[in-house]
């Protein structure tokens, strides 16, 4: 069977692809082989190939970008989703698509639930919830998995950064007002595994199709994130410049972006625990888990 991924040389996408490939032939092609704002490419694609699971791990992911890019955002968070759900209908397969806290309005404390009033403050966030309406309507087998904070040992992003500048510098200030949970590409492959039944091919979806939150147990700041890998790091053994005293906390008001920034992240995992029977690690242990990893490449 072929398993097609999108973003395949993403973070969520390369943990993806280490994820499934028993359970399959991986399809996962680079920019240059599938150019993904083509919808005639793609369709193209899908006809040559025939794929029998669709792992959806593309988007437009350049949050401020988005704002003045308005369009290319939308063909990649809302219309390819549209195009490879009407597939999936068609084709009897099955679809899993990734979203993100960005739907909501992020105000207040208490947890998203899947069912909340969604009201997105970016481009990013409205085009990502058009993806997401047209997905749960396609009549497609579907899980989206909306999740928050994504990281991971290889890539550009937060980790990654903060030891970089850890390393380089001897104070910062980061956002203590944005809380949310920190989420590993790893565990968001992980637990895209768990929701499907592996015996026999093709593979078909062992939980009710529809929206889940995915993400670790916990919350924190982005300045608490910060803090944890540097505690993390010189546990580890990193020779830091910076220094728990001189990492400051600020609010989102000092640090103005095109894009606008949920305060509240916070999602309710009830539901996927509950459809899986797990429970989700906590986010300081998935730190742990990454750091090391990408400590030891």
């Amino acid at each position: 069977m072929n398993i097609f991924i999108t973003g395949g040389n993403g973070q969520v996408g390369f943990e993806l692809q280490r994820q499934f490939a028993p359970f399959g032939t991986i399809l996962a092609p680079t920019r240059q082989e599938l150019d993904l704002t083509n919808a005639d490419a793609v369709e193209a694609y899908l006809a040559k190939h025939q794929p029998g699971l669709i792992l959806n791990a593309a988007a437009y992911t350049a949050v401020d970008k988005a704002e003045s890019e308005p369009q290319q955002a939308k063909r990649l968070n809302a219309e390819l989703p549209a195009q490879l759900a009407e597939y999936a209908a068609k084709q009897g397969i099955p679809l899993v698509h990734y979203s993100t806290d960005y739907v909501y309005p992020g105000n207040g404390e208490p947890p998203w639930q899947e069912d909340s009033p969604t009201g997105p403050l970016s481009v990013y966030g409205q085009t990502k919830l058009e993806g997401d309406e047209v997905v749960v309507n396609s009549g497609a087998s579907h899980l989206i998995f909306r999740t928050s904070w994504v990281y991971a040992a290889r890539g550009n992003n937060f980790m990654k950064t903060m030891l970089r500048l850890g390393r380089e510098r001897d104070a910062l200030s980061i956002v203590n007002d944005q809380i949310g949970a920190p989420t590993p590409a790893r565990l968001i492959a992980q637990v895209t595994a768990l929701a499907f039944t592996t015996q026999g091919s093709p593979l078909t979806i062992n939980i009710p199709s529809g929206v889940y939150h995915l993400a670790p147990r916990g919350e924190t700041s982005w300045h608490g994130f910060a803090s944890e890998i540097f505690n993390q790091a010189r546990e580890a053994g990193e020779t830091l410049a910076i220094t728990p005293e001189s990492t400051a906390g600020i609010p989102t008001a000092e640090y103005p972006t095109p894009a606008q920034r949920p305060l509240n992240s916070r999602m309710a995992l009830g539901k996927l625990e509950s459809a899986l029977s797990i429970t989700m690690p906590t986010w300081q242990s998935q730190l742990a888990l990454t750091l090391k990893e990408h400590l030891s490449n």
